[in-house]
């Protein structure tokens, strides 16, 4: 639909495809929050828009819980079936269970073009990845060799480092650990001692430092620092290995650390990358010695093969007890990798694997930022993407799993390239393809060739790296791929998808030639009131489906139960729910939920959220609907709109109240081009409360009362509520539908048929109502409303209507009162408001407040006020706050925020004890004008 006000321009967004297999929680829901109105915003100023929904096929996470789901239901394991036959169970799984998070979604209001819905294990996902393998290949950016990688033995396959999590121990740390009996303790050092060769005598003996004496078998040489005294005179000797009795050279190099433990390192380059690096600069060959599924290898010999290896730690080290070569064990801080996935301490093995060259796709992807081509807000992430770039390495993309892209390489059997040395592979579209190269490769007919897939898949993150331009059709020039590529935004919400993004980055610059985006905007880490991170295990996660329809206590620890925490963990999140819910958590709505989120600065430091402010923002929805409940009864059923462009303001209140609308849609506006949400949030909060609700409707009241009322009111409550509802659509859209369909139609016909596709108000358009001076003066009318509504509390008048009079010295003070003295009176609460001349005499016995130093305010008392009955209540009020006042003097004057603190409360005191005096003394002037009875 071609909407009048179309512009011509586009935006594109892709959603951060989430994992199927999971749930969508509160920081997901900021996401979808701040996407979903700027989507919005962008369709009703005309844009053409497109926003893709897709999802992850999450090929560890996936995996797992199917063969969880295979052993529960059937006690089938996967290797029992075939790699067909499991995949069909997958994609079983995913048809029956994979839809939570559009169904979350579509819950939260998000506007996605779904008939574009994508899935990183579709047709053309597919198509996508096996294109950018093989041109990734063909330009050398991909190649095949044996390497560390981070290992989970856990899962039996490579991971990325993103999904390692470096884990600080202070010290001495027991952890369970998948497939260990018992738990197992880190954070420590062992001191082993290598005896040097020759040298009889416990002083000839090198003690060396470790916290994985497990890889000992694994050990071919011992490394200290060449300037470190304590091992000069050994340099180039040979030491005899602790277990093995095997001799290994004792070398020296620069990037030992001679403070830190006992000086001296073993080597182990196959499971150590800070030792494969060493051991390579000495020319030292690897030794494998822990395997795939963490069992010790046949290289361990007979009493370790098999074995746990946190287990054979274990017999390590009574094995070096006996034989007298432990020299102890003390504390030792350290940093442990944890694979993410499974829980598991990450190793690192050698594998021979498929890897991207990063280091020129990286530099690309790091000068596209600092030119200026790539824009990252906050500024603040420019920082760590520099960083992360000029420290890149290769990306491992083999995965050994089923679920998954399979890798598109052939290895030709019994062939080898370089002589002998290496195998040969093939990479190709398909096994056509890659049969004929091969037979290019080897100069035999390509039908005696016999050629073996890699049964590996490719990181998830490959894929997920090419979504934004794979769900527009590459590697066909598409027209959607023309139109909306490069994308104009993406949001995100941590540095794990800024790690995506610059996967994103590198790819997309390679095979599109151009940068997938040319924003990436990243928002808060949402974190609960305390400000802890969001964690199952601490038991704050929310669903948020959970605070739109409410949930109890009761369900939501159930939710506990159901997921996959341990028995500790369990007990402590369940009591954190019963603290945090006791109640459970109260229906607030979608609209609610997405105007607190992005009510929060997204752009500065943490978001923390409660529900609480959820609520808040339930409140100003139901305030809303009050307000657009009397606007329709005050328009009545035959009211007919003007156009807005015609509509004048017939008085002053009705032309302050479309200056602050205009005023609102030009801060709207702003908050919209500065993806600051919470600007537009502020502006629309303040609108509706304060200057609708609290004071034009207020003020109007009398005004619609009387029959007839004058037609300004009504026009001008008109566009009030259609103005301010289409600012309002794009954060709060159930709520705007709902309530702009209920107002009158404007003559014509041609409004828009939902509010989601109606021009939405910007400053240029309502410009014409904009008085920045009127505003200004009506101001000073505001004032005067908290004086007298300050005066009526001091005298406690709550019924009563009091006469008031304003003086000024200054004619333009005077005038600018006289225009507003009806809505002046309506919202002070007071009875008729007259202008007292310059120079004339107050009238006896009223009370007096300053405005200015030109301006005075009297309210009537006699005859409203007992003044005998109102000095004792004012007394007692009087020694009440007198000793706060002594008591706050008597404090010890601090320093800081504190101090600054206490004297804002000295002079708050102050000034409210000034107030009751000054009261005082006016009903004792009362009192002596006009004696009690008993006085008579």
């Amino acid at each position: 639909m071609k909407l009048p006000q179309a512009t011509g321009e586009t935006f594109s967004m892709c959603i951060p495809p989430p994992n199927i297999t999971g749930s969508l929680h509160i920081g997901h829901a900021l996401t979808v929050a701040i996407q979903d109105a700027l989507v919005r915003w962008h369709r009703m100023c005309g844009d053409q828009v497109l926003w893709v929904p897709g999802s992850d096929h999450a090929g560890i996470a996936t995996q797992a819980v199917v063969e969880k789901q295979l052993w529960k239901e059937r006690g089938v394991r996967r290797h029992e079936l075939s790699r067909e036959e499991f995949l069909r169970e997958v994609w079983k799984w995913k048809e029956e269970k994979g839809g939570e998070i559009s169904e979350q979604l579509q819950a939260l209001g998000a506007s996605l073009d779904w008939d574009r819905e994508c899935f990183t294990m579709d047709a053309g996902s597919s198509v996508a990845v096996t294109e950018a393998f093989v041109r990734l290949y063909e330009a050398g950016l991909l190649y095949r060799s044996q390497q560390l990688v981070n290992w989970s033995c856990a899962l039996r396959s490579a991971i990325s480092d993103i999904e390692v999590e470096s884990r600080p121990l202070p010290g001495r740390t027991e952890l369970r650990l998948p497939g260990c009996p018992t738990p197992v303790s880190f954070g420590l050092l062992f001191s082993v001692a290598f005896p040097v060769d020759g040298e009889p005598g416990e002083d000839a003996e090198v003690v060396v430092g470790t916290t994985r004496p497990e890889t000992l078998p694994g050990d071919v040489a011992v490394a200290v620092h060449p300037d470190d005294s304590r091992h000069a005179h050994l340099h180039g000797r040979q030491l005899r290995h602790p277990l093995t009795g095997q001799l290994l050279p004792l070398i020296t190099d620069c990037a030992v650390q001679p403070h830190v433990g006992t000086g001296a390192v073993k080597v182990t380059p196959a499971h150590s990358p800070a030792d494969a690096e060493l051991g390579a600069r000495h020319g030292l060959s690897p030794l494998s010695v822990i395997s795939e599924d963490g069992t010790m290898t046949s290289l361990c010999g007979d009493w370790l093969q098999g074995l746990h290896r946190f287990v054979a730690r274990e017999k390590i080290m009574s094995a070096l007890t006996e034989r007298g070569l432990f020299r102890g064990l003390q504390n030792h801080p350290m940093v442990l990798p944890i694979c993410s996935r499974s829980g598991d301490v990450v190793e690192y093995l050698l594998k021979s694997q498929w890897f991207v060259r990063c280091q020129e796709l990286g530099a690309r992807a790091a000068q596209a930022v600092e030119s200026g081509a790539l824009e990252l807000s906050p500024s603040f992430h420019q920082k760590n993407w520099q960083h992360w770039f000029s420290h890149i390495g290769d990306w491992c993309v083999s995965r050994q799993l089923w679920w998954g892209h399979r890798i598109p390489a052939y290895l030709v059997v019994e062939e080898h390239t370089k002589g002998d040395e290496e195998d040969c592979w093939v990479v190709g579209r398909t096994e056509a393809e890659a049969r004929k190269i091969a037979a290019e490769l080897t100069g035999k007919p390509g039908a005696e060739l016999t050629l073996q897939r890699d049964p590996d898949v490719l990181d998830t993150w490959f894929s997920s790296a090419l979504f934004p331009f794979a769900a527009l059709g590459w590697p066909q020039e598409t027209p959607d791929l023309a139109r909306f590529y490069p994308l104009s935004l993406l949001e995100t919400g941590s540095d794990l998808l800024l790690f995506w993004v610059g996967r994103m980055v590198m790819l997309g610059t390679q095979l599109t030639g151009q940068l997938p985006f040319s924003k990436v905007l990243l928002h808060s880490m949402v974190r609960d009131r305390q400000g802890r991170k969001m964690s199952k295990s601490l038991g704050n996660v929310l669903d948020p489906r959970d605070i739109i329809s409410g949930v109890e206590l009761q369900v939501l620890q159930a939710k506990l139960r159901d997921g996959n925490l341990d028995a500790t963990e369990l007990v402590i999140a369940a009591a954190a729910q019963r603290k945090d819910f006791p109640h459970g958590i109260p229906e607030c709505g979608t609209d609610a939920l997405r105007f607190a989120l992005c009510s929060h600065g997204a752009l500065g430091g943490d978001l923390h959220l409660s529900v609480s402010e959820v609520l808040s923002s339930r409140h100003f929805c139901n305030k809303i609907w009050n307000a657009l409940r009397f606007i329709l009864n005050a328009l009545g059923e035959q009211f007919v709109p003007q156009p807005a462009e015609e509509l004048s303001p017939s008085s002053p209140m009705d032309a302050w109240i479309l200056s602050r609308l205009a005023h609102t849609a030009r801060e709207c506006e702003r908050g919209f081009l500065a993806r600051e949400l919470s600007l537009t949030t502020h502006a629309l909060r303040h609108f509706w409360l304060h200057s609708l609700c609290d004071v034009y409707l207020e003020a109007v009241k009398p005004v619609l009362s009387r029959s007839p009322h004058p037609p300004g009111p009504p026009q001008a409550l008109f566009s009030c509520a259609d103005t301010g509802l289409r600012l309002l659509a794009p954060l709060m859209p159930f709520l705007a539908e709902e309530l702009w369909q209920r107002l009158p139609p404007r003559p014509g016909g041609n409004s828009a048929p939902s509010i989601s596709v109606a021009p939405y108000p910007t400053a240029r358009s309502l410009g014409h109502w904009h008085q920045p001076e009127l505003e200004q003066r009506f101001s000073r009318v505001q004032e005067a409303v908290q004086a007298l509504r300050a005066l009526r509390a001091t005298y406690q008048l709550t019924k009563a209507r009091p006469r008031v009079l304003l003086q000024s010295s200054e004619p333009g003070e005077q005038g600018l009162f006289e225009a507003f003295l009806e809505p002046l009176g309506t919202l002070g609460h007071c009875g008729a408001v007259g202008l007292l001349p310059p120079g004339v005499a107050a009238p006896s016995g009223w009370a007096q407040a300053p405005l200015s130093d030109t301006t005075q305010m009297y309210m009537e008392l006699q005859g409203l006020v007992d003044p005998q009955t109102h000095l004792s209540l004012l007394a007692a009020r009087r020694h009440k706050l007198q000793k706060q006042l002594d008591g706050l003097m008597a404090w010890t004057p601090s320093e800081g925020e504190a101090e600054t603190k206490r004297q804002q409360r000295l002079s708050s005191l102050q000034l409210e004890l000034s107030k009751l005096d000054k009261a005082a003394s006016h009903l004792r002037q009362l009192m002596d004008a006009c004696p009690s009875p008993g006085e008579l």
